[in-house]
């Protein structure tokens, strides 16, 4: 059997879906389909921390369905702006599971991970998978990853 690891950009599935078709991305059903005949070495999701309990909530979600949660405090700045990117903490962790897995899935659209994808695929002859919104997930992250993975109705609240 095939051994997976899988990390998530929660913002990035957040917002893509909530802009595309106006829902929640079904991590459960994401869940069956990405690990059906695979052992799961990792599961990360990453997201930013405001402390809210419906936020509480969707974490212990996650927590249940098998994902190791990594949170960042919410950084609002003096103009407005906010901060709370992960690229570096997936990109880490990615690097570090990509020695000990046969296959990586990335969630998310960003295409910042596309060097990523074709650094692990080169180190590690890893096969990668990313599941995105097409419309909304960059043409390079896409091209990067072995298998592009469409988040589509099946996928969704």
């Amino acid at each position: 059997m095939q051994k997976v690891a899988i990390f998530v950009d929660v913002q990035n599935i957040y917002y893509t879906t909530k802009q595309s078709y106006q829902r929640h991305f079904n991590y459960s059903a994401f869940w069956s389909q990405a690990t059906a005949n695979r052992i799961v070495v990792g599961a990360c999701a990453y997201a930013i921390d405001k402390g809210d309990s419906k936020q509480l909530s969707f974490q212990n979600i996650l927590r249940n369905i098998g994902f190791e949660i990594k949170l960042k405090p919410y950084i609002q700045r003096s103009d407005g702006s906010a901060k709370g990117d992960w690229d570096v903490g997936i990109t880490l962790d990615v690097i570090d599971y990509a020695a000990k897995a046969d296959v990586i899935i990335l969630l998310s659209g960003d295409g910042d991970f596309d060097l990523l994808l074709n650094k692990i695929r080169q180190m590690h002859a890893v096969t990668t998978e990313v599941y995105g919104v097409p419309e909304l997930t960059a043409p390079s992250l896409i091209n990067a990853a072995s298998y592009f993975i469409p988040i589509n109705e099946k996928l969704l609240l």
